[in-house]
């Protein structure tokens, strides 16, 4: 029997309820039961791929080609289930598909109407393509009174009366400010947006209160009184010295406790939480501290390259090693050499990206990381960058470039407008829409035998990897760029796509077209990331 959780938010945005729903998803993990995660986004875009990632967040994307929203990365990281296209949804892709079946004629004539037309579309999406979990933890985006967010909350009142209260929860996830000036926690926000959610008919059944302090014992009665609730679903959920220490928190606050006794869940196995203790205790006690520096676009909101930044922490994890990030405006060595800015780093990444702003910044600092033999890690548009670099200084090609910015006299990256999925053919035209247009998910790749990335794979032929670009690396210019030192090592199966290029007269020097950093887990690091940083440890002991 499939249970629903369902996580809202009042009072601010970002509170953390899709870290919440990916804690509390791994905390009935560890009692054995079986969870799958989704997210409703209110914004009526059809999906984040065409949103700025300094706005929104990096894009998520899926082994099945799907660019959802960053939260997915968290839920795949703490609980290791494979978010598929199923599991993130917005008003954009349910009013498309409403739209589409009034046009076929689906609805009969009927009047189409935002009830019960479109919550029964929002419904038919939490309920579709479950495989039997014994949870499914659902997360409405956005916060309660959000005009945008009314169908979602609307449809879940709707299904938690459909399948009754021995099979909805709907948690609270809530903001307890501090006044500084009289020392003291409010919960009339809480009050007041528990109070919001009443008023579309939803009662909350666990309230999660976010909070910077302690929350003292008569401020949880309190909520508890005024929002309808037991004293124990009142739960203190408090900042973390990491996010791996969130299912711990949690646990010790009763979170999942809480949970299975509202489900009438009699003695449910105990929580096992060694693993994620020695998760924290590698973060929080490390060996040594390494310090990578991220040349990229967009550094200025960090949660653009959310997925990268905890790969890197998991390879630090791997080696028993703090990763000390330092985020780099490429722009700044547009007009300057990187010398100071990177002189102590112990390893450079340049990430994925878009555009051509600031990568004649990117092409400087990977030449620096080539020429001082420091370890060099290239994801989708950084190892295009790398390939231009090469072409450019070592292969004297000028003009060398990327079709991206314009024509150039040596197109070393392209634009792709056919592509091979499985047995299928995929194809997109220069001038068509943007939107889930470009090479996305996992695809295929492999790698030659007496590559380095063939031994940090641990020896695979093949391996498959998630991707998210329009562009990709000109294979008519292999044989200049091998004689220049930079090595293509993995290939699409049929040969025509460069994958991952590196150079074997350097400590370090790998570039990759797919992003792997959406595939590495605190509890299983990529083994890219574990062996960049390992590079970088190498390194910072040369130093």
């Amino acid at each position: 029997m499939t249970r629903y959780i369902f996580i809202t938010g009042g009072v601010v945005s970002s509170l953390g309820k899709g870290l919440a729903a990916a804690a509390l998803g791994a905390l009935l993990q560890t009692r054995g039961y079986s969870v799958r995660l989704r997210k409703l986004d209110p914004y009526i875009n059809v999906d984040p791929g065409t949103m700025s990632p300094i706005q929104h967040g990096e894009v998520y994307v899926t082994d099945d080609g799907a660019e959802t929203d960053l939260d997915l990365g968290h839920y795949e990281r703490f609980t290791g289930v494979a978010a598929r296209r199923s599991d993130n949804v917005t008003t954009g892709r349910i009013y498309s598909d409403v739209i589409a079946r009034e046009r076929r004629g689906d609805y009969l004539g009927a009047t189409v109407q935002v009830i019960p037309h479109v919550t029964d579309a929002i419904k038919a999406f939490i309920t579709a393509d479950l495989d039997g979990e014994d949870f499914v933890l659902c997360e409405i985006g956005g916060t309660v009174g959000d005009i945008e967010g009314l169908p979602f909350l609307e449809a879940i009142r709707q299904l938690g009366n459909e399948v009754g209260p021995a099979r909805a929860l709907f948690v609270h996830c809530t903001l307890l400010p501090y006044l500084g000036a009289s020392k003291e926690l409010k919960t009339k926000p809480t009050q007041h947006s528990v109070k919001e959610l009443l008023t579309v008919g939803i009662q909350a059944g666990l309230i999660l209160c976010r909070s910077e302090q302690p929350i003292p014992d008569d401020q949880r009665r309190k909520i508890a009184l005024f929002c309808n609730v037991p004293y124990d679903r009142v739960i203190p959920a408090l900042d973390a010295t990491t996010i791996y220490d969130v299912p711990g928190q949690y646990h010790e606050a009763g979170f999942d406790d809480q949970v299975l006794e509202y489900f009438a869940i009699a003695d449910p196995p105990p929580a096992k939480l060694d693993g994620w203790r020695r998760i924290v205790h590698r973060q929080v006690a490390p060996e040594g501290e390494v310090s990578i520096a991220i040349v990229g676009k967009y550094t200025q909101f960090i949660d653009s390259y959310k997925s990268l930044s905890e790969a890197l922490t998991h390879g630090g994890i791997a080696n028993n090693v703090r990763v000390r990030l330092n985020w780099v405006d490429s722009g700044i060595f547009d007009d300057e050499e990187p010398n100071l800015a990177l002189g102590e780093a112990n390893g450079i990444l340049v990430p994925g990206g878009f555009g051509e702003r600031g990568t004649e910044g990117m092409i400087r600092a990977i030449r620096f990381a080539r020429e001082r033999k420091v370890p060099f890690f290239g994801i989708c548009f950084g190892m295009q960058m790398a390939v231009i670099e090469a072409a450019r200084t070592l292969c004297a090609l000028d003009g060398a470039g990327s079709t991206e910015f314009g024509a150039c006299d040596h197109p070393v990256v392209g634009l792709l407008t056919e592509w091979t999925r499985g047995n299928v053919r995929e194809q997109r035209a220069a001038d068509g829409d943007l939107g889930g247009t470009m090479r996305l998910g996992a695809y295929p790749a492999r790698l030659a035998a007496d590559s380095r990335v063939r031994a940090i794979y641990h020896a695979a032929d093949e391996i498959g990897e998630r991707h998210r670009h329009r562009y990709e690396v000109n294979i008519n210019y292999r044989d200049r760029l091998e004689a220049a030192g930079l090595k293509v090592t993995g290939l699409s199966p049929d040969g025509t796509l460069p994958e991952i290029v590196e150079r074997h007269d350097h400590p370090w020097f790998v570039g990759v077209q797919f992003h792997p950093e959406l595939k590495s887990k605190p509890f299983d690091p990529h083994p890219l990331f574990a062996d960049f940083i390992r590079a970088a440890v190498e390194q910072s002991r040369l130093v």
